[in-house]
């Protein structure tokens, strides 16, 4: 990374496959961003390779901000479970980072991450009560309500991985969980086998027929689709949210969020009552796809340090239609 800025804050999105990392400014201005293959063998292995990184931008950075999978016990800063890296279980990354290098450093589950970027800069923005969904290895999420990120009592809240997709499945069928049929690379895996591609994580090759209309393909990508708008119905029955934003890898697709759209709305159709009753919310493609963890984890960093000028002013009106007055 070659740039000298005067001071910028390093945020560290740490994925199973590879952690992304990038200097960006108090005012969500990314300067410079790059990447490795996350190590998986070790956790020393793992902390020597982010040393490397931080050692390289230390003269010019002032915090650094984690995004993790896992639950984040937010007071004594450890990680728990860590998601699809479960080496990350009981690690106290910030409080091992923040004496390392005597510098304010933060944490924040990669679901929440992604919501905290959309509330900030993104297509949460103004939005008093909204729900990121972020559609990767798992299905990330984060919900802020009443102008809040909702961690709930054990911090897992906004954990959609965990909501139940069947109701007969066997006992131990990874399918009875959105973790896994809530999985885009679940769903690009899934159509890659079924059409003989060689390499079945080929997702260009997978969203071009998905777009040529290869019926297989479409059929997959159509039930795929399907679930998470059933996710989103079962979501808005419980908090009423006014707005839902698709992030993740595959949200650049533009024929995602049409769909899942195009689904909601069938759903809506075969049920008389559910269309009567539930308002339909707003869902939008998330504004920093990709790179919404590495926004959210800083936003995350400079709540914590109460940067008052980047704190949204929730009093004032919200875009949230369905408030009472009274």
């Amino acid at each position: 990374m070659n740039y000298n800025p005067e001071k910028d804050y390093l945020s560290i999105d740490i994925g199973a496959t590879y952690t992304k990392y990038a200097l960006i400014d108090h005012s969500g201005s990314l300067k410079v961003k790059s990447q490795f293959s996350t190590p998986r063998d070790s956790v020393d292995n793992f902390l020597k390779k982010l040393y490397s990184v931080i050692n390289e931008v230390l003269p010019n950075i002032k915090g650094v901000a984690f995004s993790v999978p896992g639950r984040i016990d937010q007071k004594e800063q450890i990680i728990y479970h860590g998601g699809s890296l479960p080496m990350l279980h009981g690690l106290s990354l910030s409080k091992i980072i923040s004496s390392r290098y005597n510098l304010p450093v933060s944490m924040e589950n990669s679901g929440k991450a992604g919501a905290l970027a959309e509330f900030w800069l993104g297509n949460l923005k103004d939005i008093k009560n909204g729900a990121a969904i972020i559609l990767g290895t798992a299905v990330d999420g984060g919900i802020i309500l009443n102008g809040h990120l909702w961690h709930g009592t054990n911090a897992q809240g906004g954990d959609l991985s965990f909501m139940l997709s069947q109701i007969n499945g066997a006992p131990e069928d990874p399918e009875n969980l959105m973790f896994t049929s809530g999985s885009a690379i679940k769903m690009i895996d899934k159509i890659a086998t079924a059409l003989e591609f060689p390499d079945r994580t080929d997702g260009m090759r997978v969203f071009k027929a998905i777009e040529n209309g290869e019926p297989t393909a479409r059929k997959i990508f159509d039930q795929y689709c399907r679930r998470i708008a059933y996710m989103i119905v079962n979501i808005q029955a419980v908090l009423d949210l006014s707005r839902y934003v698709i992030g993740g890898g595959i949200s650049s697709e533009s024929i995602l969020v049409p769909e899942i759209k195009h689904q909601l709305q069938l759903l809506r159709d075969e049920n008389t009552l559910l269309r009567k009753t539930l308002d339909a919310p707003e869902i939008l493609t998330a504004h920093f796809k990709s790179d919404a963890n590495l926004y959210g984890a800083l936003y995350n960093l400079l709540l914590q340090l109460d940067d008052e000028d980047l704190i949204p002013n929730t009093e004032t009106k919200s875009k949230d239609s369905s408030e009472n007055p009274s």
